[in-house]
């Protein structure tokens, strides 16, 4: 589809809803589908209302913590919501009756990595980074496409502006003793980045005291991982292999002990306390009020219910 070409090609995370089983009666067919972008929105077709909501909420679910889920959505007298792994089965008293199973696979940016320099040692970190998985650029003054075979992008000059907004970011000065303080230095603009210096100790240490003399911060010099790769290695080829498999190593590292938080936009979307569907509330058209806290609806015959009698359904929700 277009638009997941679009979000890879911009580093925009994303997610494809795809339907892989029905029950009549509904709307929807196997193989409908639909692109849910990182806003919330839902690009496509995978059912009415019954599962508008919850596919787009479980899409930003899915962009967060980069796992797929299998969404069942199934009529029964006893509403809820069940989670067994990747599978979330919902129980819905929705009068339209029909059984949707819904695979949410999301679509996240590939981790950038910015080679800084010319050397035999950059050149293959370019090419094993995008082995394992990495976008990569390299970046040299002067520099053409043809310096780094297999690079996504080039720079040809130290102005790194372009991944401003990147946050899986990762930086390898590889410069060899060419520029290394000016292609730190440049690293350092990138708040976000992770900035690693492939130097000797010695070098490395000559390097930082360039940039604390240039009046860096301290707190900015700090940030430089160096040397990068610090067991030895002979050949350049060498070098680029251990400063890649560290930088790989520290980012599940990081990863793992730092989970993405789920986005903020979840609190967007609420749970019928009748029907148990997903109600997206900044479009909710019907809300009831009960000790104090707003309950959201899909429909006014789940509020006019509610009304009638809230403690029931309060006590199967919070069952």
């Amino acid at each position: 589809m277009n638009l997941l070409a679009e979000n890879a090609a911009s580093g925009r995370p994303c997610a494809l809803a795809t339907v892989v089983r029905t029950e009549s009666p509904t709307s929807a067919h196997p193989g409908d589908k639909a692109v849910i972008t990182a806003d919330g929105e839902l690009h496509g077709w995978i059912g009415g209302s019954c599962s508008d909501a919850l596919v787009r909420r479980e899409a930003l679910v899915a962009m967060s913590d980069g796992l797929p889920r299998l969404v069942r959505i199934r009529p029964d007298t006893d509403t809820g919501e069940t989670r067994n792994g990747g599978e979330l089965t919902v129980a819905t008293t929705c009068p339209s009756g029909g059984t949707l199973d819904i695979f949410i696979d999301p679509h996240l940016p590939k981790p950038l990595l910015v080679v800084i320099g010319e050397s035999p040692a950059a050149r293959t970190l370019i090419q094993l980074g995008r082995v394992v998985g990495f976008r990569t650029c390299g970046v040299h003054p002067g520099a053409s496409i043809d310096d780094f075979p297999g690079a996504d992008r080039v720079l040809n000059s130290l102005d790194l502006g372009a991944f401003a907004g990147e946050k899986d970011c990762w930086v390898v000065v590889a410069t060899m003793g060419h520029y290394d303080d000016d292609g730190l230095e440049a690293a350092l603009t990138l708040a976000d980045a992770d900035v690693a210096l492939v130097a000797s100790e010695r070098r490395s240490a000559a390097v930082l005291d360039t940039l604390r003399d240039r009046g860096m911060p301290d707190e900015q010099r700090a940030r430089v991982r160096a040397p990068a790769g610090a067991r030895r290695a002979g050949a350049q080829e060498e070098i680029a292999l251990h400063a890649l498999a560290e930088l790989v190593a520290l980012r599940h590292e990081r990863r793992t002990a730092n989970p993405v938080p789920a986005p903020a936009s979840l609190a967007a979307f609420a749970v019928d306390p009748v029907c148990a569907m997903t109600v997206d509330t900044k479009d909710a058209s019907h809300t009831a009020t009960h000790d104090g806290e707003t309950y959201f609806f899909c429909c006014s015959g789940c509020r006019e219910q509610f009304a009638t009698e809230p403690a029931r359904f309060l006590r199967a929700t919070a069952g």
